[in-house]
C-alpha cells in the first residue's frame, strides 16, 4: 500500500470481501463471544430441563464477579499497553510487564506490535484520511470493519524500534500462538479438570468459563466501539463513564489527543476519578510499590498547589 492509498479512505483502500476476511479477528471478535453465549445459554437450558444438573442461586453472583474479573483483567493488559508502551508515559519493572503481557493475550486484541502500529497511525491521522478506524467511514468500519479486514502491509509492517526494546514486548509476539493458546485453551481443560477431581458441578464450571469470555467480549467492544466511535462523538457524561468502566478509563479519551502522554485520564484526586480511571490508578499503585516509574501526568490532571505566598 502506497503513501498516496495510506491517505485515502481506509474502507475503500482495503478489499472487503469473504477471501480477504481476517478469520483471527473475525474468531476474536465474532466468533468467540458466540461460543461464551452459547456456552451459558446451553448451561442453563440443561440445568433447568434435566433433573441432574441442579443450579444454586449462588451461581448468580458468581457469575457477575467472572464477568467484571475478566473485563478488570484485559483492562490491566490494554491499559498498560496503551499509556505505557504505547504512548511512554513511564515504565514498569519486567515481573509487571510479563503480567501485562500476558493480561493482553488474554484480551485477544491481537499482537502488540500491530496494536502499536495501528494506534500510531490513529494518532497521526485522527479522524482523518488514513486513520485505521475514522468513524466518519462509517460506525461499523470503526466498530470491527477495520479489525475483520486487515491490509497486508499493515500486518507487515516491523515492530517500532522503540517498542522493540522491550524484552518482553518481543517475547510475548514472538511466542503470540502458543501463549494464546495455553491461555484459551490449556487453562481452561485445566479449571475443568480441577472441578471434574474435586467433584464440583461442571455445569458450573461451564457457567463460569462462559461468563470469562463474555467479560472478555465485553472488554474488546468496548474499547472497540467505545473508544473508536462513542469516543470521538459528544456523549451523555453518564454513557461516557459507563464506558470507562469497561475499558478502565480508556474510554474517557476527551484530553487523550491534546496529552497523549498522561498515565492517567482523569485528575489524581477524588475517589470516583480513581474508580472509574482504574487503569491510571493502577500505575499510581504500582508507583507506590516501586514497580513502576517516571510517571507522566498531564498538568491539568495534578493537584493544584496551593498558594505558599497568599497576597
Amino acid at each position: 500500500m502506497t503513501i498516496e492509498t495510506a491517505l485515502r479512505v481506509r474502507s475503500e483502500a482495503v478489499l472487503r470481501s469473504w477471501s480477504t476476511l481476517d478469520w483471527t479477528s473475525a474468531f476474536s471478535a465474532v466468533i468467540y463471544p458466540a461460543l461464551g453465549v452459547a456456552t451459558l445459554v446451553v448451561a442453563l437450558v440443561l440445568g433447568f430441563a434435566l433433573e441432574s444438573i441442579h443450579l444454586h442461586w449462588w451461581y448468580a453472583p458468581l457469575a457477575i464477579l467472572t464477568t467484571a474479573a475478566a473485563v478488570f483483567v484485559c483492562n490491566m493488559g490494554i491499559g498498560p499497553l496503551h499509556r505505557i508502551w504505547q504512548h511512554r508515559a513511564g515504565h514498569l519493572s519486567t515481573p509487571v510487564q510479563v503480567l501485562v503481557a500476558i493480561n493482553c493475550i488474554i484480551a485477544m486484541q491481537g499482537k502488540l506490535k500491530d496494536w502499536v502500529n495501528y494506534h500510531a497511525q490513529h494518532h497521526r491521522h485522527a479522524d482523518e484520511p488514513g486513520d485505521p478506524h475514522n468513524p466518519s467511514e462509517g460506525k461499523f468500519w470503526a466498530w470491527i470493519g477495520w479489525i475483520l479486514w486487515r491490509d497486508k502491509e499493515d500486518m507487515d509492517r516491523p515492530m517500532a524500534r522503540w517498542l522493540a526494546r522491550f524484552k518482553v514486548v518481543e517475547w510475548a509476539d514472538r511466542n503470540h500462538l502458543w501463549l494464546s493458546a495455553v491461555v484459551h485453551l490449556v487453562a481452561p481443560a485445566l479449571v475443568y479438570g480441577l472441578f471434574f477431581l474435586l467433584g464440583w458441578p461442571l455445569v458450573l464450571a461451564a457457567i463460569l468459563h462462559a461468563c470469562a469470555v463474555i467479560g472478555r467480549a465485553l472488554q474488546f467492544h468496548a474499547t472497540t466501539l467505545g473508544v473508536n466511535v462513542f469516543g470521538h462523538m459528544n456523549t451523555p457524561r453518564w454513557f461516557a463513564y459507563t464506558l470507562a468502566l469497561l475499558t478502565g478509563g480508556e474510554a474517557l479519551h476527551g484530553h487523550h489527543h491534546d496529552f497523549p502522554r498522561s498515565a492517567l485520564n482523569l485528575p489524581r484526586k477524588g475517589i470516583w476519578n480513581r474508580i472509574v480511571d482504574y487503569n491510571g490508578t493502577a500505575l499510581l499503585v504500582l508507583s507506590k510499590l516501586r514497580l513502576a516509574r517516571d510517571l507522566v501526568i498531564a498538568p491539568q490532571f495534578e493537584p493544584v498547589p496551593a498558594d505558599v505566598n497568599p497576597r
